[in-house]
């Protein structure tokens, strides 16, 4: 069996009822093809470092999956179609990659938009209020 990865771009405005929607299409047809899926996971919303589609943001996702070699080129095609014909105004990227046999399927990313801590804005007003009134009470002799 060989394990790929898809790593997909969507647009910053997908709804949760699209994301989801494009949850069960692309689990189905990974298992249509009987392929074992391994995981399914939104990363979240990042900054891009350049626009997509006139976009400064995208919301990534990452399907993790095991498909026979007999499977292997169908399905990599029906993906492609996929992501390229049936969910381009979705979707504005997507790589897929092979992975090792006995890889570590763990991974290492950034902390997304979405789950970046907020700060409200009494207390920015509050701080910025409290260091106008340092800067103000030096001397200047």
């Amino acid at each position: 069996m060989m394990r790929y990865e898809v790593l997909f771009l969507a647009v910053p405005t997908i709804t949760s009822d699209e994301a989801a929607a494009l949850e069960l299409q692309c689990t189905t047809l990974i298992k249509d093809h009987k392929a074992f899926l391994i995981s399914f996971e939104r990363w979240g919303k990042y900054y891009l470092a350049y626009q997509v589609r006139k976009n400064d943001y995208g919301v990534y996702f990452l399907v993790r999956f095991e498909v026979e070699d007999k499977e292997k080129q169908p399905l990599l095609n029906a993906l492609k179609s996929f992501f390229a014909v049936k969910y381009n105004e979705l979707v504005m990227r997507h790589v897929i990659t092979t992975l090792g046999e006995n890889g570590s399927l763990e991974y290492h990313r950034p902390e997304s938009l979405d789950s970046a801590p907020t700060r409200e804005y009494n207390t920015y007003q509050e701080s910025s209020h409290e260091a106008s009134s340092e800067e103000a009470s030096f001397d200047l002799e």
